[in-house]
């Protein structure tokens, strides 16, 4: 297939960095996104997500004209589909953005596209996604009915990237292309061939679906083995830090570290969309997120028990003048992705419990809502000014702050970074 434009429907953490390389490629780009202020901000060569080297990209991109973002999808060759795939009550799939990423695209499709999923989607959504633009554009074909003969071809081809490297990882990462016949995925890897450097791997569609929940499971379990070991250690008054660390001088050992959750986009939600699928025979993956989901809890028990401490030590207090600081709300270091972050939702109920002041740390986000039930404050008031410091994410930043007297103050550390 010859792809002389392309329209990246989402321009997210993945979709905006996705159409910036194809767009250096000297394809042309068109972004698509609901948000009017994005899509001003990306047609200024400008950025509203934080990503290295993304700003550069984009503005050389937009400068030269092979870039451009609308809010109403246009004709192209290929479409790719990046929005959220969050879950419901009940931990079930949230298919409404992709539906509405369908019908949107559905008006401008020809003969001869290529339509690729690129959302983290619960194994079936492809074909989900297939049926809604056949019932949209009965004058089309499409691979459900017509197989190879079909006048659109659509595959799933998820995102592996790692924020703060997406531009690197997006070129140089092998990607899994599921095609819903062969010919859907030989139109998808010669897509993807033009700028990625690592191996397009092809194979079936559900397949293909199945292999980032996977993938994204299994992190979430090592995760979750770290984290019941921090609350066992916790329990038996052993450093947790100094354990991982012996344990991995082994040389088939290899256990990550502890921390106040797991969020983001991917790893907090994709397994949901395996344990709704196989609910009696995901035990394992069931059980990680539930240990993962329950170690904000344990954090903030944790804080009240520094609160109850502090008032003892200083009698002459109350609890109204106890003041928390939060060291981190984003769901990894040196980003500004709060998706999903149990560092936003630990500071969330601390605000809006403690009597006293709670602020938050946080140097990759300027503002943020005015209903949030703490203040946001820089790092030097926040670490003088609070009688307890409370470390979530383990910033660049706050690593500078170790070297700095903690004097009396409690520290609940969930990093093991100020140890």
């Amino acid at each position: 297939m010859n792809f002389k434009t392309v329209s990246v429907i989402g321009l997210g953490y993945i979709g905006l960095p996705t159409a910036a390389v194809l767009a250096s490629r000297k394809l042309n780009v068109v972004g698509v996104d609901v948000n009017q202020k994005a899509v001003n901000t990306v047609n200024q060569g400008k950025i509203h997500i934080v990503e290295p080297d993304l700003d550069m990209v984009v503005h050389a991109a937009v400068t030269e004209g092979y870039l451009r973002a609308v809010t109403k999808p246009e004709p192209a060759d290929a479409f790719l589909i990046a929005v959220p795939t969050p879950f419901k009550d009940g931990h079930q799939p949230d298919m409404s953005y992709i539906k509405s990423a369908s019908m949107s695209i559905a008006p401008v499709l020809k003969k001869g596209d290529l339509v690729i999923l690129e959302s983290t989607s619960p194994v079936g959504a492809t074909e989900q996604m297939a049926a809604w633009l056949a019932e949209a554009r009965p004058d089309l074909s499409f691979p459900q009915t017509h197989r190879e003969a079909s006048d659109i071809r659509v595959a799933h081809c998820p995102e592996r990237v790692l924020p703060g490297h997406v531009l690197r990882e997006l070129v140089q990462n092998d990607r899994v292309i599921g095609g819903m016949t062969p010919k859907c995925a030989e139109a998808a890897t010669t897509l993807y061939k033009i700028f990625v450097r690592g191996e397009c791997v092809i194979t079936d569609v559900r397949t293909a679906e199945m292999c980032k929940l996977t993938e994204n499971s299994a992190r979430d379990v090592s995760i979750a083995f770290a984290n019941e070991l921090s609350l066992i250690c916790d329990k038996l008054d052993i450093n947790v830090w100094e354990l991982i660390k012996l344990a991995n001088r082994h040389p088939r050992v290899n256990i990550l570290q502890p921390g106040p959750g797991v969020g983001g986009h991917c790893i907090a939600v994709d397994p949901w969309f395996i344990v709704t699928a196989a609910p009696e025979e995901s035990r394992l993956i069931r059980t990680a997120r539930e240990v993962n989901d329950g170690k904000p809890g344990w954090v903030i028990d944790k804080v009240k028990l520094a609160v109850a401490d502090c008032l003892m030590k200083h009698p002459e207090k109350t609890a109204t003048e106890i003041k928390i600081s939060c060291f981190g709300l984003t769901f990894k270091p040196d980003i500004d992705d709060l998706r999903e972050s149990p560092s936003l939702e630990i500071a969330r109920h601390l605000g809006k419990t403690h009597p006293g002041p709670v602020w938050a740390v946080e140097p990759n986000i300027d503002s943020l809502d005015d209903e949030e039930p703490f203040t946001l404050v820089d790092t030097v008031t926040g670490f003088e000014g609070a009688d307890i410091l409370l470390l979530l994410v383990d910033h660049r930043q706050f690593k500078a702050l170790k070297q700095f007297d903690f004097g009396t103050r409690a520290v609940v550390d969930t990093r093991g970074l100020w140890r």
